[in-house]
């Protein structure tokens, strides 16, 4: 393997970890802004569910997005990597904390989503650094 394949390559896994942090790291900002609101509103408790599933999809596709502004293809599969690998991430790091590592048809397609939203936000990342 000479020096460009190990420049691309070390680029590739670069920008699917820039993704991943930055959609952590928004989703950290965004939920704890949701919940200050929850504990000092009276916003609904009946609306977790839906409000966190839409921040985090928001979140995947702004961080797979960021991570593909730089490389020129493979814009999905980026996008994919970043998506999947932070539901998984989430799912094991809950299944730790709550004492269960069963996959059940739920995390399955919360992680398809997750793939989906991020081949999604590859495809539009690619796109507008062009």
């Amino acid at each position: 393997m000479n020096n460009i394949e190990k420049i691309k390559k070390n680029n590739f896994f670069y920008s699917i970890a820039k993704g991943f942090v930055i959609s952590i790291v928004l989703s950290v900002i965004c939920v704890s802004i949701y919940a200050l609101l929850l504990v000092n509103t009276s916003v609904q408790e009946s609306t977790i569910k839906p409000v966190i599933i839409t921040i985090t999809g928001i979140c995947i596709l702004i961080g797979s997005s960021i991570s593909s502004l730089k490389i020129k293809k493979n814009g999905i599969l980026n996008g994919v990597c970043v998506g999947g690998l932070y539901f998984l991430s989430l799912y094991f790091l809950s299944s730790i904390v709550f004492c269960g590592f069963a996959f059940n048809v739920i995390s399955i397609i919360m992680i398809a989503i997750g793939m989906l939203l991020g081949g999604i936000g590859g495809i539009i990342g690619v796109n507008i650094g062009k």
